[in-house]
């Protein structure tokens, strides 16, 4: 081992005196090559070996069955009596400069604890809740993958099937120039594994390249000018541009727009209705959104949001998005919008990386999460295999350790065996 920090819930590790590449969009998730059964390949390009760790997290257990939800109150005053989390909480913003900061815990499928922290927006003052809404990036990967699941259920699609060609799911709508048999192998699971063979989260990445064109602009001319660089299948390359395919893919066999699919099969059934795809500049803040905050000269509002809907473009709550986990976190404290065969899909690793399943990081803990990024954003969903889940959003990010303590902050409350969490079920007093 190198002395380093391993988290079981992104298996980030911090090395001292490593600094990230901050000024690339989407920070730290294109090297998601994660193991642990051998040494892995980190977010941070350092060789670690995991395999005599070991791991207190993750001690598997059955939770009872929860009662049937319903949604009565006001949210702006939920109460977060647990000190300790306070604490850890305000002590990483002081330290990475945080503006504002919401986090939600669920246990065992009750909503125990969701506050917010800090200035959602410092020109007026305004302060975070539990329900300010903030961009959260990459985690729309994970919600995308379960939209592109509900269309597998309900026989609209299949993981296999090929995604360019005469016959395939998008036909030869995009282009101009004869696919190559490359491209014409490319299928649904391996966009969402990320193993199509190329187009990945690079200094050529397409999803921030000329934001003024549109979605099927960009793939028109991505398709024709940017070839594969691998055969699909063999190799995993965190693919910011494969997850916007998909979400061609769900227009194409829905008839409608991402959003109004995404909304009306995976999100209301979870019992979420303020969820959106958020506005590029600040002039297109969404009511209840919060404002964003660069560090190092990292620019918040210019690039092309909307365009970035399927893999990085939705706005959220904490509670609202510690609601879309306890749907589909296969406890059985509440029903599941996925059947227990998807949700085994959906976090089973590719046989070219098994730490990366279907829009979600796995590891053999049984751990599911995904992390998001973009200059003033980080955000990080977690289901662990001991019946917690959680959401954590902030309105900057920074460099250094700052992903590897915000990973770390809610491992360290719920890892107190003194703690005693409230009773109440916080869900109860939403009002949806």
């Amino acid at each position: 081992m190198f002395g380093c920090l391993v988290l079981a819930a992104g298996l980030w590790v911090y090395e001292p005196g490593m600094v990230t590449a901050a000024a690339r969009p989407e920070l730290r998730e294109n090297k998601q090559w994660i193991s642990v059964t051998a040494p892995c390949y980190s977010y941070f390009k350092q060789w670690i070996s995991v395999t005599a760790r070991s791991n207190n997290y993750c001690k598997q257990y059955v939770p009872a069955a929860a009662p049937a939800y319903t949604w009565s109150a006001d949210t702006a005053a939920l109460p977060a009596n647990i000190p300790k989390a306070d604490h850890i909480i305000g002590a990483f913003m002081e330290k990475y400069h945080v503006p504002g900061m919401s986090v939600a815990i669920t246990r065992n499928g009750k909503l125990v604890y969701a506050k917010g922290f800090g200035i959602a927006n410092r020109r007026t003052g305004e302060q975070v809740t539990a329900d300010s809404r903030f961009r959260i990036a990459s985690v729309s990967k994970s919600i995308t993958a379960v939209a592109i699941l509900k269309l597998a259920e309900a026989g609209k699609l299949s993981l296999q099937d090929k995604v360019f060609g005469p016959g395939a799911l998008l036909g030869t709508a995009y282009g101009s120039k004869p696919y190559g048999h490359r491209i014409q192998a490319i299928t649904v699971q391996q966009l969402l594994q990320h193993t199509a063979g190329g187009w990945s989260n690079t200094a050529n990445d397409p999803m921030f390249s000329h934001p003024e064109w549109s979605a099927d602009t960009l793939l028109a001319r991505t398709i024709d000018q940017q070839p594969l660089e691998y055969d699909p299948g063999t190799v995993y390359a965190y693919s910011n541009f494969g997850y916007c395919i998909l979400g061609r893919i769900i227009e194409k066999v829905t008839g409608r727009s991402y959003a109004a699919y995404v909304q009306e099969a995976v999100l209301q059934p979870a019992g979420i209705h303020q969820m959106e795809i958020g506005g590029s500049t600040l002039s297109e803040r969404k009511p209840g959104e919060v404002v964003y905050y660069g560090q190092q000269g990292q620019q918040p509002y210019n690039f092309n949001l909307s365009r970035m809907d399927a893999h990085g473009g939705w706005i959220a709550s904490a509670t609202d998005l510690a609601l879309f986990l306890t749907a589909i976190d296969g406890f059985n404290t509440r029903l599941d919008i996925l059947s227990p065969v998807s949700v085994k899909a959906m976090t089973t690793g590719s046989a070219v990386n098994a730490g990366y399943a279907l829009g979600w990081a796995v590891n053999a803990w049984n751990n599911w999460w995904h992390a998001g990024s973009l200059p003033g954003t980080a955000s990080e969903i977690v289901r662990a295999a001991n019946g917690f889940n959680w959401v954590i959003l902030c309105n900057t990010r920074t460099d250094k350790a700052f992903f590897n303590d915000l990973d770390g902050l809610v491992w360290k409350i719920i890892n107190d065996r003194q703690l005693v969490w409230p009773g109440a079920d916080l869900f109860r007093r939403l009002n949806r």
